[in-house]
């Protein structure tokens, strides 16, 4: 990817578009790039990744079943977070992928995730619990803490874990719609 809509693409050492399945159940967007990310080019491989796909495999999910993008493509500098400007010169390409995978259910990861996706400012314990729908798709998406902050404040993991378990209730009950139709 060779984007340069915004000045972005002058200090990442890469785009990192997204991986994973490209048919998956369950689509994971979180915010930007890290460092670690904008060297690796993939989505979550830093800590925050390490604790994401352990939050996947305790839901029965692996990397590999689900796919992994960001609101934007490249590492905002010093990790600061999207402007509103960037976020949006990105969301052509974030809504082709969610129409190309066309997934049951987007789990939006923090708050600014949450708040990009659903063009609110509503805070996201508020968010948390709910089952939205994108405009542009009709796809439904929940919200829960980004694994970075949970690394920062693991009491909240217990809110996060019902979040989860949320997830993979309402992925089971649209693939069982799906078979019985």
């Amino acid at each position: 990817m060779t984007c340069t809509l915004c000045e972005l693409a002058q200090s990442r050492t890469q785009a990192v578009f997204g991986v994973g399945n490209h048919q998956a159940d369950l689509m994971i967007i979180g915010e930007a790039p890290g460092a670690d990310e904008d060297k690796q080019g993939e989505p979550f491989v830093g800590k925050a990744g390490q604790l994401l796909n352990a939050m996947l495999k305790a839901i029965g999910f692996t990397r590999n079943d689900v796919y992994i993008a960001n609101i934007l493509k490249c590492r905002p500098p010093n990790n600061r977070d999207p402007k509103p400007e960037e976020a949006a010169l990105c969301s052509s390409y974030l809504h082709r992928q969610i129409a190309l995978v066309k997934p049951k259910l987007v789990l939006a990861l923090g708050r600014i995730a949450a708040q990009r996706l659903l063009d609110t400012s509503t805070t996201l314990g508020r968010m948390r619990g709910q089952v939205y729908h994108l405009e542009e798709n009709n796809t439904p998406l929940m919200v829960t803490y980004h694994p970075a902050y949970l690394l920062r404040s693991p009491a909240e993991k217990s809110k996060s874990w019902e979040d989860l378990k949320a997830c993979k209730r309402f992925i089971y009950a649209a693939r069982h719609r799906e078979e019985s139709l």
